[in-house]
C-alpha cells in the first residue's frame, strides 16, 4: 500500500565523496522504491551521531551504499508505503527506525526505504519531535545493560551518563529496577541525569577521589557493573568501585579502551536491533514518560553544520528536522 501523496523526488543531504563535513550538501534525489519486505518512511526527524561522521569519512559505510550517499542510521516519521510482505505496520503509523543496513540511503532525506524488521511503532511515552534521535542510542544502551546482566536492586555506575547513550541508559536501568550512579559531564549534565531519576549524580570532571568516596557511601559493597560511554583515567580509577567479579561494558568505538584489572571483566558490545529487541525497548519505554534530550536541532539543509557540532561537547543528542 502506498500513500497517494508520495512524490517522485525529494530533498536530501548527501555526499559524492568521503571527507569532512563540507562534503555534505543539499540535493534533490529520487524517492527510493521499496521491496516486498521494506517500508517507505516519510521522515520527520533524524538523529545525528558519530557513526554518521564515520560513514561520511568512509570508515563505516553500509554494505551496498553508493554515491550520492545519504547518511543517517536512525529516524522517525510516518509510514508512507509498505511492501507486500509487511504486516506489522501500515500507512500512516508513526514509527522509529534504526537501520544498520541501508543500501538505498539513510535518514537525512524526506523519504527513506528500510527493512520492515527495523521498524517499530513509536510508543506514547516518547516525545514525537525528538523521536528521531532515540533509536540507535536506546538500543545500544539496552544491549549494554544486557551484557551487564544485573538483577533488580543492584547498583550500576553509568560513566558518560549525560551523553546521547548515557542519558537513555539511566532511564532504562531505572525501569529494570537497578540503582543508578550517574557520572555526568559538568553542572548541566548532573542536572539532566538527576532529573531523569539517577539515585546518585556526580560530576566526572570533579576530583576522582571525592567521586569514589560518594560512590562508596551509597554502594559500600561495590557496584555490580559499570556501563562506560567514554574512556580515560577517571573511568580507570572508578573501576575501583566495582565489586569482585564485576563487569565493565562499553560500546565498540570508545577510546581509549577501558583497562581491565584483576577481579573484573571488561566486555565490548554493539547495539543490536531485531523485532524482539524493539518490542522489549517499547515495553520499557511505555512504563512512563521517556526523555530524549536534544542539545541542538538543525534543519536538513544545515546537515554539514550539525556534523561540525558533533566535534564539540554537548549533553544528549543532535537532531535534524526534516519535515
Amino acid at each position: 500500500m502506498v500513500d497517494g501523496d508520495v512524490p517522485e523526488r525529494m530533498q536530501a543531504a548527501a555526499f559524492d565523496e568521503f571527507g569532512g563535513p563540507e562534503v555534505i550538501t543539499p540535493r534533490i534525489l529520487p524517492v527510493p522504491e521499496i521491496a516486498d519486505d521494506e517500508v517507505l518512511l516519510k521522515v520527520w526527524s533524524a538523529g545525528v551521531g558519530v557513526w554518521d561522521a564515520l560513514e561520511r569519512e568512509g570508515v563505516l559505510v553500509p554494505e551496498g551504499a553508493a554515491f550520492p550517499m545519504v547518511p543517517g542510521a536512525e529516524g522517525a516519521g510516518t509510514v508512507a508505503a509498505v511492501g507486500g510482505q509487511v504486516t506489522d505496520v501500515a500507512v500512516g503509523d508513526v514509527v522509529y527506525v534504526y537501520g544498520r543496513t541501508r543500501p538505498k540511503g539513510g535518514f537525512y532525506a524526506e523519504y527513506t526505504a528500510t527493512k520492515a524488521q527495523y521498524v517499530a511503532k513509536l510508543p506514547p511515552g516518547v516525545p514525537v519531535e525528538h523521536a528521531g534521535a532515540m533509536p540507535a542510542n536506546a538500543l545500544t544502551a539496552l544491549s549494554g545493560l544486557d551484557v551487564l546482566g544485573l538483577r533488580d536492586g543492584e547498583w550500576v555506575l553509568i560513566f558518560g551518563a549525560s551523553g546521547g547513550q548515557g542519558h537513555l541508559a539511566v532511564q532504562l536501568a531505572k525501569r529494570q529496577g537497578l540503582n543508578v550512579i550517574a557520572v555526568a559531564s559538568g553542572a548541566e549534565g548532573v542536572a539532566l541525569v538527576t532529573r531523569l531519576g539517577a539515585d546518585l549524580s556526580v560530576d566526572g570532571h570533579g576530583d576522582v577521589v571525592e567521586v569514589l568516596a560518594r560512590v562508596r557511601d551509597v554502594a559500600p559493597d561495590g557496584v555490580g557493573g559499570i556501563l562506560a560511554m567514554a574512556g580515560g583515567e577517571t573511568l580507570d580509577r572508578l573501576t575501583e568501585a566495582l565489586r569482585e567479579g564485576g563487569v565493565l561494558a562499553y560500546p565498540n568505538g570508545v577510546q581509549p579502551v577501558p583497562r581491565e584489572r584483576p577481579g573484573m571483566t571488561v566486555r565490548a558490545y554493539n547495539g543490536e536491533t531485531s523485532p524482539e529487541r524493539l518490542q522489549r525497548l517499547n515495553e520499557l519505554i511505555e512504563a512512563g514518560p521517556f526523555s530524549v534530550h536534544v542539545a541542538e536541532t538543525f534543519p536538513l539543509g544545515r546537515a554539514a553544520e550539525a556534523h561540525r557540532r558533533l566535534q564539540t561537547s554537548y549533553p544528549g543528542r543532535l537532531l535534524l528536522t526534516v519535515t
